[in-house]
């Protein structure tokens, strides 16, 4: 089923630039993402906030400091498999859960989640293949 067209950006936010960017509901779990070079989707928009998606949370932010970028290759929930597995390396299908931006190769990057569980692994979009 096709996900509706959302935006995706980045929130350069900072506790350095204040808490006024930031609902005072959502300050510290927004504060524990760690924003800085992690791609969020914008879910929704009003006359002061914006809301934004990470994973399985949202977060109210005021628009300001929200950067589109181009939409990645995969998003949040997006079920993946793993590509280049050494030989009889077990299979690696799981669900997307973070999505970083590379800055400095102008892309996101992806970790997922196997069986409730973190693959310490990033991959590149090319290293994945929806499932």
């Amino acid at each position: 089923m096709p996900r509706p067209m959302l935006e995706f950006g980045l929130y350069g936010w900072t506790p350095a630039y204040g808490y006024t960017y930031v609902h005072p509901a959502n300050r510290r779990t927004f504060e524990w993402v760690e924003p800085v070079n992690k791609v969020f989707e914008k879910i929704r928009e009003d006359d002061e906030w914006i809301t934004l998606r990470y994973d399985e949370q949202q977060f109210l932010v005021r628009p300001e400091l929200f950067r589109p970028i181009q939409r990645p290759p995969f998003g949040f929930g997006d079920t993946v498999e793993a590509v280049a597995l050494e030989p009889g390396q077990p299979r690696l299908r799981g669900l997307v859960s973070d999505i970083f931006w590379d800055e400095s190769r102008n892309r996101a990057r992806y970790q997922i989640v196997v069986r409730k569980k973190k693959v310490p692994q990033v991959f590149e979009a090319d290293e994945l293949r929806a499932s």
